[in-house]
């Protein structure tokens, strides 16, 4: 295969689970031998994208605002003088200034879309199904699309899981007592108190609501518990942040529940837990934490729906839970709590078997154009 230039296309690189899917990406681009350029707003990733290979190339296409229309003519020039074959784009808005700036340029590359969430079924998420291929990272992704539009080709669609690299996870049958004992004296709490965690964006649909109630009712059941709320909060004032700390001081609970905000060491909180909990409302495309989670030898509960209860099911099924049955997630809590669960060391969701995987999906789309009649 002669090298390839290949150029992913997202709104900014700051934290998320589609940014460092990008650098992992780019990583794997690089060390096949491949250019790697990524398009975006810049972000606190970038030094790091840099830092392995790749080029980054600042520029607003994730902006929602007319001025976006702007960067189309910008990036179509950026496409042609790279000689970019292959245009990945991982989200809507880039991707549908990607689509755009492809059509001024005399020499088309392949477009590549990745299905990374269960968005609302309209005209401008439909982008995301225009690709000659198309990367869902979860079957659940792969489904929902295909249900929602009749249109898609079921061949066009491959699904690659996201993955996480191993070396970085310390598989332990009991709580990590280092990041415990350092956590606990961080926030003043009783570290031989259950720690339990809630991982992922502060958020209406995450279900902050859910995990708030549990611990007040484990405490309500004798259990001195301790929730940690770990991720960032968009806007302290916004309603939503309101209402979980008016929720808090409701139940009395303000010295049983912490918001941590963004940490960069979530894995180390994650390690210190005696159970972490994955509670979106809404079904998630992937249950990425849940996998870290597991990785470290956490038992997990999550909801059993979307790819939370697809990554559950196949790895540690005990941990399901009926879509907001809080009596349910109540008793398995307390029954994890008294006899803990052995959680298996190994599981399919690796790194390299994603970066393996998108780069033999680049190769093959190449050689298929390459040889299709003219």
């Amino acid at each position: 295969m002669s090298r390839l230039t290949i150029m992913q296309l997202l709104p900014a690189l700051d934290s998320g689970g589609v940014e460092r899917g990008t650098i992992e990406i780019g990583d794997a681009i690089t060390a096949a031998g491949h250019v790697s350029l990524v398009v975006s707003a810049g972000g606190q990733l970038v030094p790091r994208l840099q830092s392995r290979g790749s080029r980054h190339i600042e520029m607003a296409i994730g902006s929602k605002s007319p001025r976006v229309a702007f960067t189309i003519g910008k990036l179509a020039r950026m496409i042609t003088d790279n000689k970019v074959d292959i245009l990945h784009a991982r989200s809507r808005l880039p991707a549908w200034i990607g689509w755009r700036a492809i059509k001024k340029c005399a020499r088309s590359p392949l477009f590549i879309t990745t299905l990374h969430g269960l968005h609302s079924v309209s005209h401008y998420s439909s982008i995301m199904t225009r690709g000659e291929r198309i990367i869902a990272v979860s079957q659940t992704t792969r489904e929902f699309w295909l249900r929602n539009y009749p249109s898609l080709e079921p061949h066009r669609i491959t699904v690659i899981n996201r993955g996480i690299d191993p070396s970085l996870y310390r598989h332990s049958v009991t709580p990590n007592l280092e990041h415990r004992k350092r956590i606990c004296q961080e926030f003043n709490l009783d570290p031989d108190k259950p720690l339990l965690i809630m991982p992922g964006r502060v958020t209406a649909t995450k279900g902050q609501d859910k995990f708030i109630n549990l611990i007040a009712r484990l405490r309500m059941s004798g259990v001195p518990c301790h929730g940690l709320i770990v991720g960032r909060i968009k806007d302290r004032k916004s309603e939503h942040q309101d209402n979980l700390e008016y929720r808090i001081e409701q139940l009395k609970m303000s010295d049983a529940i912490t918001f941590t905000d963004h940490r960069d060491d979530v894995l180390e909180l994650m390690s210190a837990a005696d159970i972490s909990y994955c509670l979106s409302r809404k079904p998630e495309a992937f249950g990425r934490t849940v996998i870290e989670s597991l990785a470290l030898g956490r038992p997990v509960l999550g909801f059993d729906h979307g790819g939370v209860s697809e990554t559950l099911s196949s790895i540690f099924p005990e941990g399901r839970v009926a879509l907001n049955d809080e009596q349910a997630l109540l008793a398995k809590s307390i029954q994890f709590l008294e006899e803990p669960p052995e959680v298996p060391n190994k599981h399919p969701y690796k790194l390299s078997t994603m970066q393996q995987q998108t780069i033999s999906l680049y190769e093959d789309a190449v050689r298929y154009r390459t040889h299709e009649p003219q």
